[in-house]
């Protein structure tokens, strides 16, 4: 199965990459369903492309919003400049959307949206007619439902199933709840304020200052607040019940998060024990998991919206070179830490494991001439003279250790909490 990750600006694209996802999707400034996301622009889009295909990695764009009148005059220019771009599908959920990419973006592909709930092979057949290759199944079907659409869908049509990440409480994501209780930040405009997660309570007419709790809870109730999605202990499933390619929610994570669950995935498909892998996925802010509509309904929590973390991203590897007493290592500190710490290494080689740092030294800067990030991004600065430190203070700026286990460039060292 191909593994398909979140790429919600230019350093999450890297680590998607690095940590090896199959194909990325990510947005732009217009289109797209995570408009708060640091996305992309029309301009840097084809560099991003290039990136991704240097590495032999796809992209795939996301262009389902629901479409309104006033959206269509800037579509065509917009569905050409991805085809220049080069991306190599783009993620439809609007009918006339698919229709003016057909015209517009001939030679790219079309993958079906979540949003546009295909729970069925007629409508995947329908969307076939319309130039689709790719039907991104509704969020609501069960792997049993899953398996028998795709038996009977056209020969050759693949078929993507989200296998990580946050769950809509709406149907595959159509939601006005944000729209009314957040002015006007629309659910289906790539613009949710997440209102379902905030807390509410009952109310009666005639005392309507009296709080009535749902559920017993001195917190109050969360009724709809859906747990995330987890099937990294599953993957098997899935693939029996035809999925061609999973994906992992996320546009809106940071590049830690991207990290580690695309390496949790690759590692279980590459033929890791998931078990192994399991402990990654409670290292990133997550709510708690379950395995969604999959195996019967959905659950929801009723604790408030509080996220579980059981890590933080202490440092980003540039160098690492053998020395006399164990590892000489350079890299870019992400949060502020000191010795006494308990520090991991998550790396594509292999398990996550425990590291040894030691000889903190900081090379400070008179002007940081950029601040690209990602493993392969270029750094340009202009150094004063190194000093021995007891604490990685400065995040954003470089330092010099020794470390007891060799790491490449791109590795994340994080500290446990």
């Amino acid at each position: 199965m191909e593994l398909l990750a979140p790429a919600g600006g230019p350093e999450q694209l890297e680590y998607a990459i690095h940590f090896g996802a199959d194909a990325v999707y990510l947005g732009c400034e217009r289109f797209g369903m995570r408009a708060r996301a640091t996305n992309f622009t029309l301009d840097t889009l084809p560099d991003a492309v290039a990136r991704a295909h240097a590495k032999g990695v796809k992209v795939h764009l996301a262009c389902n919003v629901v479409m309104h009148q006033g959206d269509l005059a800037g579509l065509p220019e917009f569905l050409q400049a991805a085809a220049a771009a080069g991306v190599d599908a783009l993620i439809i959920g609007d009918m006339g959307a698919a229709m003016l990419a057909r015209m517009h973006a001939p030679d790219v592909e079309i993958h079906v949206s979540t949003q546009a709930s295909v729970s069925n092979s007629e409508a995947a057949k329908a969307w076939q007619q319309l130039g689709a290759t790719r039907i991104v199944a509704a969020r609501e079907m069960s792997l049993q439902d899953i398996a028998e659409m795709k038996c009977q869908m056209p020969a050759g049509m693949e078929l993507e199933a989200f296998a990580h990440g946050a769950m809509c409480m709406a149907y595959s994501g159509r939601c006005l709840i944000s729209d009314f209780l957040a002015k006007g930040r629309s659910g289906v405009r790539g613009n949710c304020a997440q209102s379902c997660r905030w807390q509410y309570a009952l109310a009666e007419k005639w005392e309507p200052e009296t709080y009535h709790p749902i559920e017993e809870d001195g917190r109050g109730t969360y009724i709809l607040n859906a747990e995330d999605l987890c099937m990294l202990e599953h993957l098997d499933d899935l693939a029996e019940a035809g999925v061609d390619s999973i994906k992992i929610e996320g546009r809106n994570k940071k590049a830690y998060y991207v990290a580690c669950v695309v390496n949790a995935y690759r590692q279980v498909l590459d033929g890791a024990d998931p078990k192994q892998f399991l402990r990654e996925l409670d290292m990133v802010s997550h709510r708690p998991y379950n395995t969604g509509f999959y195996y019967g309904m959905a659950h929801q929590t009723s604790e408030a919206l509080m996220y579980i973390r059981k890590s933080d991203w202490a440092a980003e590897v540039i160098s690492c070179e053998p020395a006399d007493n164990g590892y000489h290592l350079e890299f870019r500190c992400r949060s502020r830490f000191d010795l006494n710490r308990e520090f991991e290494v998550v790396s594509p080689t292999g398990p996550v494991r425990p590291i040894h740092i030691s000889n903190l030294i900081h090379i400070p800067v008179s002007r940081l001439e950029t601040k690209d990030f990602g493993p392969s991004a270029e750094r340009l600065y202009r150094e004063a003279e190194p000093y021995p430190v007891e604490e990685a203070g400065h995040p954003g700026e470089r330092y010099y250790a020794t470390v007891d286990a060799p790491v490449v460039p791109g590795d994340i060292i994080r500290m446990l909490r």
